[in-house]
């Protein structure tokens, strides 16, 4: 949850109209003040407030001063969401915001890499570094450095309004997941900030059709998934459909770590539920996926992700609770491949590469 309630009545709709006015007058002062009002009046708004005020908040942002506290009013407006608020409705302009501040982001890490020595490191994403040599640094207009230096600090601000509208919108994340993922990669490859989370949720695959073939029977699959965090979760879903399901031997998942995998309703706080690996999973080429990996990392073979199921290595368990605790999964077998089928598939793979098999 983004913010802790806190129990007395709240106006929160005409606290909301007055920070809308003083935006649109471009009043720094009132809008400092009608800020800071909403962000009090959100923690104490009833459910039913907060459900209209947060497509109002997200559509505030784009016109928000940018080297103001932004990611604090896309935090209000996901709060909105988590309470019950249209994600769709509140997606455009935060996730519109978290594009904006990775590029920022992007642009410091450049200025600073072009204006300094081959030996200097990135500086480390906290506002207490700006200074004005840091700003000189940056460029001679000292408004646009400023926001540069103010989106490095705060871009992982943005991962908790961004995973509120695209951990409860498929479409949300259809829409938005191809422009934004990139980018983020992009900067967290640069190790300076911890976007996983951010990263995880816009790799989800939603009614995405793998083929899964079972190396030692010889079998393949058509499974379509949706929904899933990570691939310890996709590793369970797929020992409930193809192991449960009769189509392959092994050890089913227990019920109580497949209800946790596919359950619309998250759970309240961790379990101590473990799942435990019934499977080796491999790319085409033989090389290791892992479970602490994303299904996005699947790779394609002509047009179709390719899984391969070998036994494993050794015996595997994990805790059981999804990554997501919003974001239920799914895995269905849509169809069972014909022996000429598998065999199709099975010769566009390759044996694992340096896995020892168990004897």
């Amino acid at each position: 949850m983004i913010f802790k309630r806190k129990q007395r009545s709240s106006g929160l709709t005409a606290i909301v109209s007055k920070l809308e006015d003083a935006v649109a007058a471009r009043d720094g002062d009132r809008t400092g003040r009608a800020f800071t009002a909403v962000m009090n009046g959100v923690r104490s708004a009833s459910d039913a407030e907060l459900v209209s005020a947060g497509p109002r908040l997200a559509a505030l942002l784009p016109g928000f001063p940018p080297t103001g506290p932004r990611p604090m009013l896309a935090m209000a407006a996901g709060f909105c969401v988590e309470r019950g608020a249209d994600p769709a409705a509140c997606a455009e302009p935060i996730l519109g915001g978290v594009h904006q501040d990775l590029l920022d982001a992007l642009e410091f890490a450049h200025r600073w890499t072009a204006t300094g020595a081959a030996q200097d490191e990135l500086p480390e994403p906290d506002e207490k570094n700006i200074d004005d040599a840091l700003l000189a640094r940056l460029g001679a207009d000292r408004h646009e450095a400023t926001r540069l230096a103010l989106a490095w600090c705060s871009v992982e601000e943005w991962q908790p309004p961004a995973l509120a509208v695209l951990c409860r919108s498929a479409e949300v994340r259809r829409r938005h997941a191809s422009a934004v993922l990139p980018v983020c990669r992009s900067l967290a490859a640069l190790e300076r900030h911890d976007l996983k989370c951010l990263a995880y949720a816009l790799a989800v695959l939603d009614d995405e059709p793998l083929i899964v073939l079972h190396r030692p029977t010889g079998t393949g699959f058509e499974v379509r998934i949706g929904g899933i965090g990570d691939n310890f979760q996709l590793h369970t879903l797929l020992a409930h459909v193809l192991v449960g399901g009769g189509h392959v031997p092994g050890s089913t998942p227990s019920a109580e770590s497949v209800r946790l995998a596919t359950d619309p309703e998250p759970a309240q706080g961790r379990t101590q539920t473990i799942a435990t690996g019934a499977f080796e999973l491999l790319a085409p080429d033989g090389e290791r996926i892992w479970n602490e990996g994303l299904p996005d990392d699947i790779p394609m073979v002509e047009g179709r992700r390719l899984l391969v199921l070998d036994e494993p290595m050794y015996q595997r368990s994990w805790n059981a609770d999804r990554f997501f605790p919003h974001l239920p999964g799914t895995a269905e077998v849509t169809r069972v491949l014909t022996a000429d089928e598998s065999l199709t598939w099975f010769a566009r793979t390759s044996p694992a590469n340096g896995i020892r098999r168990p004897s």
